[in-house]
């Protein structure tokens, strides 16, 4: 009789996945504010909203829960989806989208979401 597959993926450690990404672009809203003089927490779900709202939609496409540490499955559109539908979002509600805050956004959310799953992966390599 075979053994029983450990899963790798339990409910605990999706959570957990999807609760370090909310609080690292939280973190990036609150970086932002505090980088251009405004009170960081009145305006901080003001600011975070538009990404935290497309967060959840890159969790969705990506499926991510089925593989929440991975940095191409699931990172890399994570990020991709959070950095695009936060702009729009940002747009649509009469936020700013200037050039040099898109580059900004778009290399701190890559560093924070991908940067995370890509240190996970290497501290799991060196344990095995």
């Amino acid at each position: 009789m075979a053994a029983p597959v450990a899963h790798t993926h339990t409910t605990g450690g999706i959570l957990a996945a999807f609760a370090l990404d909310v609080v690292l672009v939280t973190v990036f809203a609150a970086i932002g504010r505090a980088s251009h003089t405004e009170a960081v927490f009145a305006g901080l779900a003001t600011t975070a909203g538009p990404f935290l709202a497309a967060l959840v939609i890159g969790w969705l496409v990506s499926l991510a829960w089925r593989s929440p540490r991975a940095i191409v499955r699931t990172g890399i559109p994570v990020w991709i989806v959070t950095v695009a539908g936060g702009m729009i979002l940002r747009a649509l509600s009469g936020q700013g989208v200037q050039v040099a805050f898109v580059i900004v956004a778009t290399i701190t959310l890559l560093v924070m979401l991908v940067g995370w799953r890509a240190i996970a992966a290497l501290v799991g390599r060196r344990r095995r």
